[in-house]
């Protein structure tokens, strides 16, 4: 069994009669928009280390790369 830690939240009254009308279980519709939320920031935050590490490899001379695996191939 993982490790688990409680979390709450305030909604309004009318919000939980129309989760309970619908059959909704809070927590698990709360897991879900986590994970979603969790999901989509790690997305943004790849998305933004793989444009600063392109603007790095750009700067960097097709001849020093070339270079590059030739030392490493010899290196081996």
């Amino acid at each position: 069994m993982t490790d688990t830690v409680t979390v709450s939240a305030k909604i309004d009254v009318r919000l939980r009669k129309k989760l309970d009308e619908l059959g909704i279980k809070p927590s698990e519709a709360i897991k879900r928009a986590l994970e979603k939320e969790v999901e989509e920031r790690m997305r943004e935050k790849l998305r933004k280390e793989v444009e600063e590490a392109s603007t790095i490899i750009a700067k960097v001379s097709k001849e020093d790369w070339v270079k590059a695996v030739r030392e490493t191939r010899d290196e081996r």
